[in-house]
């Protein structure tokens, strides 16, 4: 079928133009508007507005940190959650504070209409559902897009978020058609503008699992995932008392699949499009689909499948960890394998979905591309996955944007500021042959880069920019201070020998008495020690505390040591960082140089020497090298 366009025509102007308004687009819209910026955000469709076509979750392990990040810098996720969210726990409570993470069960259709609103009310802010097909590009420089009724929309800056709409398939056992997300329009006219540009676009594959409903499962035999009765939320702005009672919050509820099912999967490989060679896109390495689990861990008996809500209002089910492109009839079978579903009824199947991503190693670290000047990319258009991904990116680059249209430098989050930078850095510098999965394991200074302190490291950083108030800053600086003031306090207490009710804690949990006098912020530091526990042995602080600095308080204390080995770490990546390689080096004209470290050097053009030391296939020949050359060539202007 022939597409067409409609008669072009002029339809305004504006600063800054967002592309798609999935997570990505919603949180680049919203911070360029905020910023002063008149905002145009353009949408396939405006019921896919901060839509969850996967799973109805935010955050998580690394992700739920990243949502902490984006509150901290402005950003309106963790608002968002928390006004539309059916159940709230903390993960990994029994380990250290560098991996504990929030996640929260989302309602996806509150979540859509107060995203929408949020929009619809934001000042400089215009939502308008339109399909762009074509970028306006003169001179290598991005003035505006092209829609396909044929309006013409200029702008100083353009982000594109276009999700997993570009050049959208949907694909379910042998059935195959275009499609975005959840049966949306595919967007295909602009994947191929990018490649007439220059683009270099790469092909993913992610998907999702059947939708069951509630009513059909039999809970009796799964095991309840309850929410958590401590109050939580991911924004700083949310009060305790916002937080919605246990008993209010819906369960969710695990089950396993079995040889029963994996025998079932393994009798349809031959119409699994996966195996079939039907799929050609890469699919995520750490969310595979259940038929990719049977086969890659073959020596596995079960592997667990959690039942989640979709919202209050519906009785659509999430069965996470049964992501399949398998025939709807197979489907219906490996569901009524599981116990639980034995009789459960589908609403949905589940599909996998192939698009189009612009490879990451095409883009500087503000997220503008190389090769289009005030052109910028978010998102799963980068080759992540994951919603909170999309929105970290999402805002990044609509800060820069934001940052270009009023003339102003980029703003760029560094690996040790943000899991945001760590990200962003890995994407620019490594590029990505999968969907890319943030994980904890991915930081290398994730000991400072917690969950619990975003807001103390970042909210200066979105206040200078202009997306945090006065007022918001100001409550971040006394808490802060409080923190502060009773560090200081706890180290100058000090706890004698002759506590008695000291050394009997002490020596219940096998230690020997005190001998000499100890300072409190010491005593603390002891594992079976924390502060409510200390508090019973020194004098209360001159004011209550709230549990939020208690917990700075403790974790900066028990963690000293660590956090300063890698607070030195950090500073020895700054002197790095500071080292800047220009944009336009020959780098065939550094002797030396190994060829596989040229070529990459040449692709990726690190903008400073830490990026090129990241570099895969840059040795540290290479960067001894590198680095003479450039002290040489500053050397010899001074000379000049």
């Amino acid at each position: 079928m022939q597409i067409s366009q409609g008669k072009p025509f002029d339809a305004g102007s504006f600063d800054v133009i967002i592309v798609g308004a999935g997570h990505a687009g919603s949180e680049a819209a919203l911070a360029a508007a905020r910023m002063g910026n008149k905002t145009l955000l353009l949408t396939i469709s405006l019921e896919m507005v901060a839509f969850m076509p996967c799973n109805p979750s935010v955050g998580g392990p690394a992700k739920g940190i990243v949502v902490r990040e984006i509150d901290a810098l402005g950003g309106e996720m963790g608002r968002n959650i928390d006004k539309t969210y059916v159940q709230m726990r903390m993960l990994n409570t029994g380990k250290g504070p560098a991996v504990r993470a929030l996640r929260a069960q989302a309602d996806k259709h509150a979540y859509h209409r107060a995203m929408k609103q949020t929009m619809e009310e934001t000042p400089n802010l215009t939502l308008r559902q339109a399909t762009v097909d074509q970028l306006v590009v003169e001179d290598g420089v991005c003035k505006g897009v092209i829609t396909n009724t044929g309006a013409r929309y200029f702008a100083k800056a353009v982000v594109l978020a276009t999700g997993t709409a570009a050049r959208g398939k949907i694909i379910i056992g042998e059935l195959m058609y275009e499609s975005g997300p959840n049966n949306t329009q595919s967007a295909t006219k602009l994947s191929e503008n990018l490649e007439e540009l220059g683009f270099d676009l790469q092909r993913f594959k992610t998907g999702t699992p059947p939708r069951i409903n509630g009513n059909t499962i039999d809970y009796s035999v799964t095991e309840e995932q309850p929410g958590d009765e401590k109050p939580h939320h991911f924004s700083f702005d949310t009060p305790d008392s916002q937080y919605i009672a246990v008993s209010d919050q819906i369960s969710c509820w695990l089950t396993y699949t079995n040889p029963a099912t994996h025998q079932i999967i393994r009798d349809n490989l031959d119409r699994a499009p996966m195996f079939t060679g039907v799929i050609e896109g890469v699919g995520p390495r750490y969310c595979p689909s259940i038929e990719d689990k049977i086969v890659r861990f073959a020596d596995k008996d079960r592997h667990q499948v959690f039942l989640e809500p979709e919202g209050r209002d519906t009785d659509e089910w999430y069965v996470d960890g049964m992501s399949t492109s398998m025939p709807e009839e197979i489907q219906e079978k490996m569901l009524h394998s599981v116990k639980g579903l034995e009789k459960a009824k589908l609403m949905r199947p589940g599909y996998a979905i192939e698009y189009d991503v612009v490879a990451p190693y095409q883009l500087h670290p503000t997220l503008e591309t190389k090769l289009v000047k005030n052109l910028f990319t978010a998102g799963q258009t980068n080759g992540t996955s994951g919603y909170e991904e999309a929105a970290g990116q999402g805002l990044i680059a609509g800060i820069n944007a934001g940052l270009r249209a009023q003339g102003k430098g980029p703003f760029v989050l560094k690996r040790s500021d943000a899991y945001i930078g760590v990200m962003i850095d890995d994407l620019v510098t490594k590029g990505t042959k999968e969907p890319y999965r943030l994980l904890t394991s991915r930081a290398e200074y994730r000991l400072i880069l917690r969950h619990d302190n975003a807001d103390l490291r970042l909210m200066e950083k979105g206040h200078a920019i202009g997306l945090v108030s006065d007022e918001r800053l100001a409550r971040m600086e006394h808490k802060k201070a409080l923190v502060e003031a009773e560090i200081a306090r706890l180290k100058k207490i000090r706890i004698k020998p002759t506590n008695e009710a000291a050394n009997n804690l002490i020596e219940a949990h096998g230690d020997n008495p005190l001998k000499d006098a100890i300072a409190a912020a010491d005593f603390l530091k002891r594992p079976y020690v924390d502060y409510q526990t200390l508090m019973n042995l020194i004098p209360d602080p001159d004011e209550p505390l709230s549990r939020e600095v208690i917990e700075q308080v403790e974790i900066q204390l028990k963690y000293e040591g660590y956090i300063k080995k890698e607070e030195v770490k950090v500073e020895r990546l700054k002197r790095m960082e500071a080292k800047k390689i220009p944009a336009d080096l020959d780098y065939s004209a550094i002797d030396g140089l190994a060829t596989e470290g040229r070529q990459k050097l040449e692709k990726i053009r690190p903008e400073t020497l830490a990026q090129a030391s990241r570099i895969s296939g840059v040795n540290p020949a290479d960067l001894a090298i590198l680095s003479v050359y450039l002290r040489q060539g500053r050397l010899a202007k001074l000379k000049d």
